[in-house]
This record gives C-alpha cells, sequence and structure tokens, in this order.
C-alpha cells in the first residue's frame, strides 16, 4: 500500500488549501478516500441518529503534478485513512510560499501522511519543512460506510440564494433558537423560518430557481408536487451555521434538495470540487 503526491503550482496549492479549511470547520474527523482518480473526504454520520453527513469529491488531475497510489490491492486499488483535517490544514498553513508539496502515506510510530514542503531561502540551501500528519488505516471490510451517498428522493430542489446573506440571516437567527425550518417550493421560493412561544422570523426568498433536474421524473417526488407547495425540514441552526461559515470552496453553483420533514441536502459544485452536505430534520 504506497501513496506519494506532489503539489508545484501555487495556485492548486492554495486552492487544495482552501478545500481543507472548509472541510476543517465541518468536522474534526473524517476519512480521506484516495483512489486513482479523485480524493473523496467522507464523514459518514448515521442520518436516523442525528449526525451529519459530508461528501467532498475533487479531481486529482487538476490538484497534484504528481500522483501515485498502490491499494490494499490489484482489485481494490484505493486507500481508505481516518484523518483529523485540522491536522492538515495546519500543516498547509505552513506551505503557502513553498516551491512545492509532496505528500507521502509513511509508517513512523504510526501510520501517517508526511507532508513536506519546500519554501523560498535567501540562501543557496533549501529549507524543507516536514510534517508527520497522524492516520488511520481503515480496513477494507468497512469501506462500505464510505461510498458516494445517493441522491435522496427529494420533494424540492432549489438554487440557494447568495451564501454570504444567507449567512447573515443564519447568524442572526441563531440567537433566537436553536432550531431553524427551512422550506422552499418549485417556485424558486426558499423561507428560512424561526418560530418559538414568543416570536415568529420569517425571511422570505424568491426567484431563486429550481435545478433542472427539479423538473426529471426520476427523481420522484418533486414531479407530482404543485409548484407553490412547500416542503420543508426543521434543522438544528448549529449545524447550518457550521456549514455556512466554513464555505471556502466559492462555488458557480450552490443548490439544496429537501425530503420533506426529513433531510436537507445541501451541494456546493465548482469545476473540479463538489461538496454535499446532509443536514437530518429533528422532531
Amino acid at each position: 500500500m504506497k501513496f506519494r503526491a506532489k503539489i508545484n503550482d501555487v495556485g492548486c496549492l492554495n486552492h487544495f488549501t482552501r478545500v481543507v479549511n472548509t472541510i476543517t470547520k465541518l468536522t474534526k474527523a473524517c476519512v480521506l478516500r484516495l483512489t486513482v482518480n479523485n480524493v473523496y473526504f467522507v464523514l459518514s454520520g448515521k442520518v436516523a441518529n442525528g449526525g451529519v453527513s459530508m461528501w467532498c469529491e475533487l479531481l486529482q488531475v487538476n490538484f497534484f503534478d504528481e500522483y501515485q497510489l498502490e491499494g490494499v490491492s490489484a482489485d481494490s486499488n484505493e486507500i481508505c485513512l481516518e484523518v483529523a483535517p485540522e491536522n492538515l490544514s495546519r500543516a498547509l498553513k505552513t506551505a503557502q510560499n513553498a516551491k512545492f508539496v509532496k505528500i507521502k502515506l509513511t509508517k513512523k510510530h504510526c501510520p501517517c501522511l508526511t507532508l513536506a514542503a519546500e519554501l523560498p531561502s535567501l540562501s543557496s540551501v533549501s529549507r524543507v519543512v516536514t510534517h508527520d500528519i497522524p492516520v488511520d488505516v481503515i480496513p477494507r471490510r468497512l469501506w462500505h460506510d464510505f461510498k458516494e451517498p445517493s441522491m435522496p428522493d427529494f420533494d424540492v430542489s432549489i438554487y440557494l440564494p447568495p451564501l454570504k446573506t444567507m449567512k447573515s440571516v443564519v447568524d442572526r437567527m441563531k440567537n433566537l433558537s436553536n432550531y431553524l425550518v427551512v422550506e422552499a417550493n418549485l417556485s424558486g421560493e426558499m423561507n428560512l423560518k424561526i418560530e418559538t412561544d414568543l416570536v415568529s422570523v420569517t425571511t422570505h426568498f424568491k426567484n431563486l430557481g429550481n435545478p433542472p433536474w427539479a423538473d426529471d421524473a426520476s427523481q420522484g417526488g418533486g414531479q407530482s408536487r404543485p409548484v407553490e407547495a412547500m416542503a420543508h425540514a426543521r434543522v438544528d441552526i448549529r449545524k447550518l451555521q457550521q456549514f455556512l461559515n466554513g464555505q471556502q470552496v466559492n462555488p458557480s453553483k450552490a443548490m439544496c434538495n429537501i425530503v420533506d420533514q426529513r433531510i436537507v441536502h445541501l451541494i456546493l459544485l465548482q469545476e473540479d470540487v463538489s461538496l454535499q452536505y446532509f443536514i437530518p430534520a429533528v422532531a
């Protein structure tokens, strides 16, 4: 089992760092799944038990100049590692102006992702900063927990308003309640609502538009609904705030699928990164 990769381009390094920083805001621990063509950050929370789930997918060729992988076996050419993204983020922070960064799976006192960055130097002698990031190798029998989640059979799919605007609204609402109702319909309308014994506050968004797959009969629920009918889910406001606070990906598209009274499924798409985040509804 071997893995090594190298980033030479500063733009690619900064982009990768932003993705890792986003993951760091969302979870303290996740699975780093390495395959021949893709790098994934996976959080497999049990939605049925109230846990959030995350799936972040990167096309490795758009980030790494060199990328070599030998998985656990010829028929399973991938590696799954449990890692604390904050440790990876800290290591990348020291490498921001590096000439190159090498990442390698090593065996020290325990399995590690070793990150070596060659930094600019005033002398002819190069400075290499090395970080050993402890990881746990996940055995193959557990890999089924870290496969791509299927698209939920949603009732409504809608484009999100500007994330900064949404973040500002949610930050203010957090002072009023621990829970927030997210509701939307197939007419491009979305509401964020707080309802307590003392106060009721609603922020309305209109003309957001609905993704084309909202009209796809194969997706089930959305097709048979009246376009004005709202699908809603009541969620833990801290989990939504955590998602909005962490964003450094600058997506070209941001969408929300709602399974009525069950799940809010948030999707951020960029040219070479996609991030899915599942927040379960609470009673």
